[in-house]
């Protein structure tokens, strides 16, 4: 069984999009690996979060992920200030990540574009903390996205380097995920590509949110000019719509719609409010049950401890290993 590790940026509300993609693959992933997910809140810590909001967006995953059915029994669910190792070996890998490698990062470079008033530390350091959730638990796989496959290369540079550096062998070069199971890419509202928080609120289709505003977001998505006749080629926005019903529609209503499009004869605002309905019968069971963890704050308690419990008795080991190795020694 390989060990898999992943983190949660604790930020925004769980979107269709994430729940197709990275929810789906974790509660696959926990079926098969022996999987750490943990809840990114130190990472966060770089967009200078109020105290109260940031509590509040880790409450809002931790219960989101329970809610989809991330089973604290069956992989380490964790907050990641809740091992504290993680802060230390952070500290210790730092000593051996260089200005010049950190400052290529994309990620750095594009933070430094769209952030100039808050370019700090933990930013330029971000792939060093990434290195160490990932190399804490000695991960075998990480899944990652196309944004995040340089800092998975930085993580094998500095698990190299350290052993280089030590004369060991102790880290192995963490490998890129390969997801056995189909990745569903879920399409956003406004025709910008694959539906992401970071495309605007307009183009997302969020749980945690009224009935009537994910109606109002449907039926604002957006189309062609309309069928121009029979047997004619789906715009990309209109398959869009039917990618999306793909997900939360019966067939019957797939295949009526479908004809319909064939046909010529395709109503777009029939189309919408059909997807509309469905959308929210869909969503309405997960909403229900993430506001039930919401507010079953024992439940909450009881993921987070256990998930905190194995991620450091892992994570400990680590630590304990590498000061070894680095030359620490008590003197008392």
């Amino acid at each position: 069984m390989a060990r898999v590790v992943s983190g949660i940026r604790p930020t925004g509300k769980l979107h269709l999009g994430n729940y197709f993609g990275a929810v789906k693959s974790f509660l696959r992933m926990q079926e098969e690996h022996d999987c750490f997910f943990f809840i990114a809140d130190i990472h966060s810590l770089t967009t200078h979060p109020t105290p109260a909001d940031l509590h509040a967006n880790v409450h809002q995953v931790l219960a989101e992920h329970l809610a989809m059915g991330v089973d604290p029994d069956k992989c380490a669910l964790f907050i990641q200030s809740d091992v504290p190792a993680i802060a230390e070996l952070y500290t210790y890998f730092n000593m051996n990540a260089y200005i010049g490698e950190l400052e290529r990062s994309v990620t750095y470079k594009d933070k430094k574009a769209t952030q100039p008033k808050n370019i700090n530390a933990g930013l330029l350091t971000y792939p060093v903390l990434m290195a160490v959730d990932i190399l804490a638990h000695h991960a075998e796989y990480v899944p990652v996205g196309k944004d995040q496959q340089q800092h998975l290369e930085m993580t094998r540079t500095f698990a190299n380097r350290f052993n280089h550096m030590f004369q060991t062998d102790y880290f192995k070069e963490p490998q890129a995920f390969s997801n056995t199971g189909e990745l569903v890419k879920v399409p956003g509202l406004t025709g910008q590509g694959k539906m992401s928080k970071s495309s605007g609120d307009a183009d997302t289709i969020v749980f945690d949110e009224p009935a009537d505003v994910i109606r109002k977001k449907i039926m604002r998505a957006k189309t062609d000019a309309g069928p121009t006749g029979a047997n004619q080629p789906r715009s990309e926005e209109l398959q869009n719509l039917f990618d999306i019903m793909a997900l939360v529609s019966d067939a019957g209503t797939i295949a009526h719609f479908d004809a319909e499009h064939v046909k010529g004869t395709i109503r777009y605002g029939d189309l919408k409010k059909q997807l509309a309905e469905d959308v929210v019968t869909f969503i309405e069971p997960i909403t229900e049950r993430i506001n039930h963890y919401k507010k079953d704050t024992a439940a909450l308690a009881k993921a987070a401890k256990l998930g905190a419990e194995k991620a450091n008795e892992s994570a400990q080991k680590t630590l304990k290993e590498v000061r070894e190795i680095i030359g620490f020694k008590r003197f008392f």
